[in-house]
This record gives C-alpha cells, sequence and structure tokens, in this order.
C-alpha cells in the first residue's frame, strides 16, 4: 500500500507568533494520526517558480491515513491557531507502491 505525505511549502510567514502556537497544537496531532515527521524548515534551494522558504514533510503508512489526519478535530484545532499567520502550500499525495 502506498503510503500518504503532507508537503508544505510555506510562500510567507506573517506572524511568527501564530506558526508557534499552530506548531503547539499540530505536533501532536500529527502524531496522534500516525504522520512522522522528516522534514521541517532546514536549508532549501528553490527552483523554477519555487520559494525558498520553509518547508515540511510529514510521512504516514497510508494515503487514507493522511487525510484522515487532517480531517481530525485535533488537526482542525491547529489550523485554527494558525489561521493568516503564513501562506502556504499545503497538498496531501500518495507516494508510489
Amino acid at each position: 500500500m502506498p503510503k500518504g505525505y503532507w508537503v508544505s511549502a510555506y510562500r510567507t510567514i506573517s506572524d511568527p507568533e501564530k506558526l508557534a502556537a499552530y506548531n503547539k497544537l499540530a505536533g501532536p496531532a500529527v502524531a496522534a494520526g500516525g504522520g512522522r515527521l522528516l522534514v521541517r524548515g532546514g536549508r532549501v534551494v528553490a527552483h523554477d517558480a519555487g520559494f525558498a522558504e520553509r518547508t515540511v514533510l510529514i510521512e504516514f503508512d497510508s494515503f487514507e491515513q493522511a487525510v484522515a489526519a487532517h480531517e481530525s478535530a485535533a488537526y482542525q484545532e491547529a489550523l485554527v491557531a494558525l489561521s493568516d499567520g503564513v501562506e502556504r502550500d499545503f497538498r496531501i499525495v500518495e507516494g508510489i507502491d
């Protein structure tokens, strides 16, 4: 069964305090949903139309598990805390089996 991944590419971080509040809630929500953090921040080399800003990659055992974790009440609470504090491209993608 293919794994599922959350991919977040941040364009701008306009409110670091909202991002910090989100991180406090999102970390436990992701872990409870079975997610494993592979990349958070660090060095980025952007090409084409990419942005060299914060990037996050989280792995789940399946695509369905990744979708369910995003829809969970705990993660939705984290999104409320984040609100308009960032602009990001967030995707849930299926890996190759």
